[in-house]
C-alpha cells in the first residue's frame, strides 16, 4: 500500500481550512484517512500551521511520499524557532 502525507480540505465555502493527513494514494482527496498529522489554514494571521514533526518523521521513515505544499509547510516549520516552553513562576515570597 503506497501512502501519501497531504492536504485534506474542510471547512466552508470561501472559508477553507486544510488538515495535514496519511493517507492512501488511492482514495480521493476529501476521502478516509489514517492519521491527522496536523493543520493549515491559510486565512490566518501569524503562525497559521501545527505540525506534529515526529509523526511525520515516522512516516517518511516507512516510505510516504510528501505533497509539494506538504513539503513547503515543513521547510516553513523546520526554518522557525521552536516554541519556548512557559516561563517558570517566581518563587513566592520572593
Amino acid at each position: 500500500m503506497a501512502v501519501k502525507i497531504r492536504l485534506k480540505r474542510m471547512g466552508s465555502n470561501k472559508k477553507p481550512f486544510f488538515r495535514v493527513v496519511v493517507t492512501d494514494v488511492r482514495r480521493p482527496n476529501q476521502g478516509r484517512f489514517i492519521e491527522a498529522l496536523g493543520w493549515y489554514d491559510p486565512k490566518k494571521k501569524g503562525t497559521n500551521y501545527e505540525l506534529r514533526m515526529d509523526r511525520i518523521e515516522h512516516w517518511q521513515g516507512k516510505g510516504a511520499v510528501v505533497s509539494d505544499t506538504v513539503n513547503s509547510l515543513l521547510r516553513k516549520a523546520k526554518k522557525a524557532p521552536a516554541r519556548a516552553a512557559a516561563p517558570a513562576a517566581a518563587p513566592a515570597g520572593a
